[in-house]
């Protein structure tokens, strides 16, 4: 009997592994408590941190590494972002060069962080020559609604004194007027994609501020200075250029990036987990497996909403492939959300880690937590034929052998 072939495809865990870390991590474990097994490893992504690396490894091509302004003032980093389609097409993700990832824990600034450095990046693509961007919305510092990534670009944004304002969501407080004459031209020669993961609207309730804003450190009183920034500046975006970007689903991502691809660049929101599953060829890639094996740093609500284990699990059922989530905490009310396209799923730590602990212990209980699921994937190919069954399709136990 030939031993089972097991699909690998998590997205990455956040401040612990990459995808491709975590696949390899889940690897590592299923190997440990079922050698015989076959792993074919997918790493995934969803428009946030990954996504690179996901599609330039299934399309072919390069990385190229600028140096830009971080998320916020002061501060430079180096962002990667990679060129493929014989250079005309680059994937860039913003939090490479605006990701709340690269600053510390506890050095969060929620007013200040901008997406400057996007822009610069986006304008070094422009520079070699690119015809199309697909841009991964994910993993942000700020609420700055694009702004950030436009000034970048030569746009400019000001007060009712006609004087720039300040770079991030503070600034967007004294907004009154828009610039956009020396935006570059070449903006208009290019296809953009910007890939993104929720469906966030720009501000409101159920917006950028509201949703996000806490997770970049935000108070609740800078929420609502947030909120009411992006609210000037949607207000201004219908004006000047009639594009109604308020409930836009997806226009909320990245801190209102997504709703600025749209108003400055002339582009269109897309699901990054779709199109990276469409790109890596995912559906080609299950065909054939016994089990699938996704997750990711958190498995809530959101996760099978745009998110890559949803997208994964959304296909593997496609083929009636049964799927087993690992992640590092499970929200307690995720089991009344995933309406059965998850078939279990295993948090990696038996306690909350601290922030300090995670890049240190965290790929270990990965692999730990693998290694138990592979044992019992071992002990169900010992049973008895007849004595245990699984009704899941091409997940039948008994053609596993001993």
């Amino acid at each position: 009997m030939s031993p089972p072939i097991i699909v690998i495809a998590p997205d990455g865990f956040k401040g612990c592994l990459s995808s491709l870390e975590a696949a390899q991590a889940i690897e590592t474990g299923l190997k440990q408590g079922f050698p015989e097994l076959t792993p074919r490893l997918v790493p995934m992504a969803d428009g946030g941190e990954g996504t690179v690396a996901a599609m330039v490894a299934a399309m072919g091509g390069e990385l190229h590494t600028v140096t830009v302004s971080g998320p916020i003032p002061g501060m430079m980093v180096d962002a990667v972002f990679g060129l493929v389609a014989q250079g005309r097409t680059a994937i860039m993700e913003m939090a490479s060069a605006s990701g709340i990832a690269l600053l510390p824990p506890g050095h969060y600034d929620p007013m200040g962080a901008n997406t400057l450095g996007t822009g610069e990046m986006i304008r070094a693509a422009l520079n070699l020559g690119v015809d199309k961007i697909i841009l991964g919305l994910g993993g942000s510092a700020s609420t700055d609604g694009g702004t950030g990534m436009a000034r970048g670009l030569g746009a400019r944004f000001l007060d009712r004194h006609g004087h720039e304002i300040a770079l991030g969501g503070r600034g967007l407080m004294e907004l009154a007027a828009m610039d956009l004459t020396h935006l570059d031209p070449r903006i208009s020669q290019v296809a953009w994609i910007a890939a993104c993961d929720v469906a966030t609207s720009f501000c409101g309730p159920q917006g950028a501020a509201q949703v996000f804003g806490p997770q970049k450190g935000a108070t609740p009183e800078m929420v609502e200075q947030l909120d009411l920034g992006l609210h000037r500046l949607a207000q201004l975006i219908d004006t000047q250029l009639g594009l109604a970007v308020w409930n836009l689903p997806g226009s909320g991502a990245a801190g209102g990036l997504g709703g600025g691809v749209v108003s400055f660049l002339g582009g269109r929101l897309q699901s990054g987990a779709a199109l990276v599953a469409q790109t890596i060829q995912l559906q080609q890639r299950l065909r054939g497996a016994d089990l699938v094996i996704t997750g990711e740093g958190r498995l809530d609500g959101q996760s099978l909403a745009g998110k890559a284990p949803g997208q994964v699990a959304q296909i593997a059922k496609s083929f009636n492939i049964p799927v087993i989530a690992i992640c590092g905490i499970v929200d307690p009310t995720f089991e009344t959300m995933q309406q059965s396209r998850i078939d279990a799923w295993f948090a990696a730590s038996p306690y909350p880690l601290a922030p300090e602990e995670i890049p240190r212990i965290g790929p270990t209980l990965v692999t730990a937590c693998a290694r138990q699921i592979g044992t019992l994937l071992k002990i169900f190919s010992r049973i008895e034929p007849g004595r245990f069954s699984i009704d899941h399709g091409s997940w039948d136990t008994n053609r596993w052998g001993a």
